[in-house]
């Protein structure tokens, strides 16, 4: 828009009664709509005009009927294409796309016949010379005149030659308070103006009451966290009750002594552990079960030989950021174990962060999420955790299960879970499963009868599956993009 058309539209006005936006197209050489984009901008400055609504009428050529000024009538088309001595009307019908509306057309205006007397029929020139009429009139519309009979405009909108359009525009008056300058409208009410008593004097910009406010700035579910809410919801259907998990720091104990894994394992060097120096031990344990620990380690008991091993409460007491769930399942086993109204079957899961000494890269990091399911029953068996299994995984979308014989130092029988991903053309590994020793049920104080099955995951892997992320750091870390988090969707596992 010019940038004083609002103003040359209001001199324009001084000089004249009442003025149409349309007629002001002509005078400004400009576009209708900025005519009316201008007009707006008058109005939101007060009573300086007076505005009202108004239409017109117009004849406006279609693509066919452009296509006749350019051409010629259907009808005249078709003449000129039938030669003096005639032609099938097959033939004839062949010699262009609007060829059987010109058949009929120049046959009601007596311009062409079918003759019968030989055969096949032809299709020959009735008249020596023609008129184009329907060409002239819509070359006269297409120029601006309007007294055109009725009656042809009518048949030539039945023919689709020509459309009725209707302008909308507004006829200008002078307002209560014109003027041909516009006065600058204040948008905001500050305190100054209310300590001078200027606001009197000013003039304000109307409040749009219709206008979209900005968006407020809010927080964002994390992927992660959206993931997690669905993880939770299948447990939550399955009849699983949660485990706390909010204690990071764990014990040796806990963490591995109690789940049979000797202190010469590997996992416990401080390569893949991070040990706590403050405070660096736990002096707390279940005394009679530690013992119990103690000796099923060194000497065996309960069916099992043990490692053989001399067993140091030093090395148990090591405080450490705990590497797996796990740790909180043995808690939790025990105290069923041991409560005073007896054994009771439980089933429980838990979904939190655990810590190892890993090398990071693009599917790894040295904290991630683990999700685990835990079941204790009396006489559950391999083939009750392969059909949890395919419950849990059915709920999750995943229905193409395979598992591999593995080793757990707390499992036996321990399995390694593949599901086959459609999108990647391929199986992969998405999580361990297995049935608890004996040497850690046991000591806890858990019936001989008694088994528990369990099974664990990342939440990691699904969720970059779910978003199509291929660099865990994408999703995690100060590299994570915040337009991700905010735009991304709303979890939805193909869940059964």
């Amino acid at each position: 828009m010019h940038p004083d058309l609002t103003e040359r539209i209001l001199q324009h006005l001084e000089n004249v009664d009442k003025v149409d936006t349309l007629d002001l197209v002509d005078v400004f050489g400009v576009d209708h709509q900025k005519i009316v984009g201008a007009l707006k901008s008058i109005q939101a400055h007060g009573e300086l005009v007076t505005a009202e609504t108004t239409s017109r009428k117009s004849l406006e050529l279609t693509e066919e009927g452009q296509l006749v000024v350019t051409n010629g009538s259907h009808e005249a088309v078709l003449y000129n294409s039938v030669p003096v001595e005639g032609i099938a009307q097959a033939e004839l019908m062949k010699s262009g796309p609007n060829a059987k509306v010109g058949f009929s057309k120049a046959m009601s205006q007596g311009w062409i016949l079918v003759d019968k007397s030989v055969n096949p029929p032809l299709v020959k020139r009735k008249v020596d010379k023609i008129e184009d009429s329907v060409r002239q009139n819509l070359v006269a519309i297409a120029s601006g005149k309007t007294d055109i009979p009725a009656n042809l405009v009518s048949e030539y909108k039945k023919r689709k030659l020509l459309q009725e359009i209707t302008t909308k525009s507004f006829v200008l008056t002078k307002g209560s308070e014109f003027s041909t300058t516009l006065t600058k409208l204040e948008t905001d009410l500050t305190v100054d103006m209310l300590a001078s008593g200027l606001w009197k004097d000013l003039k304000f910009k109307s409040y749009n009451f219709d206008a979209l406010g900005a968006p407020p700035t809010r927080g964002h579910l994390h992927p992660l966290l959206k993931v997690r809410t669905e993880f939770r919801q299948i447990f939550l259907e399955m009849g699983f009750s949660e485990m706390p998990t909010n204690n990071y720091v764990e014990s040796s104990f806990w963490n591995f002594d109690a789940l049979f894994q000797p202190q010469q394992h590997p996992a416990r060097d401080a390569h893949d552990t991070f040990f706590i120096n403050h405070p660096a031990k736990s002096y707390k344990f279940p005394q009679d079960y530690l013992q119990r620990v103690k000796k099923v380690h060194s000497s065996g008991g309960y069916g099992s030989q043990g490692y053989g091993y001399d067993w140091k409460l030093e090395e148990a007491q090591k405080n450490l950021l705990r590497t797996h769930t796990t740790a909180v399942s043995a808690r939790m086993l025990y105290k069923l174990a041991n409560q005073a109204e007896g054994f009771k079957p439980a089933k429980y899961f838990s979904i939190d962060k655990v810590f190892r000494n890993e090398t990071l890269d693009a599917t790894h990091l040295a904290e991630f999420h683990q999700v685990e399911g835990v079941i204790a029953d009396v006489g559950l068996t391999l083939g009750d955790l392969i059909g949890t299994l395919y419950e849990f995984f059915r709920k999750l979308g995943i229905t193409q299960l395979e598992f591999k014989p593995a080793y757990n130092p707390y499992t036996e029988p321990s399995m390694e879970i593949f599901c086959f991903h459609p999108g990647l053309g391929k199986w992969i590994e998405v999580g361990n499963s297995g049935v608890f020793r004996p040497e850690m049920l046991l000591p806890m104080g858990l019936p001989e009868n008694v088994n528990v099955i369990a099974w664990g995951l990342s939440l990691e892997r699904p969720t970059m599956i779910k978003y199509g992320i291929n660099n865990i750091r994408d999703l995690v870390g100060p590299k994570v993009d915040l337009k991700m988090v905010e735009e991304g969707p709303i979890c939805r596992l193909e869940r059964a």
